[in-house]
């Protein structure tokens, strides 16, 4: 499971072969949330409110980056890291 941000205890993760819809894993502590790239929903699992607001804040500024490295998942592709929010 190929890590590709991290930033405040929140880590960020794309799987390879993963099912549709496109999406990535938000692990915080125990915590994990599914999120839709096109949407930024929540589409399983739960994140604490302040975590969950600074992913979707992350997201939105990467949006094109989380596509891209769904697409390398896919193809089985090296995926790239993407900057951590700041």
């Amino acid at each position: 499971m190929p890590e590709i941000s991290r930033f405040y205890g929140i880590v960020i993760y794309v799987y390879y072969e993963d099912h549709l819809p496109s999406h990535f894993h938000a692990h915080y502590g125990e915590h994990e949330a599914i999120i839709e790239i096109e949407s930024l929903a929540v589409i399983a699992g739960a994140l604490p409110h302040r975590a969950l607001g600074l992913v979707i804040e992350w997201a939105s500024m990467h949006q094109n980056d989380l596509s891209a490295a769904w697409d390398d998942a896919k193809s089985l592709q090296p995926i790239r890291k993407i900057a951590p929010l700041k």
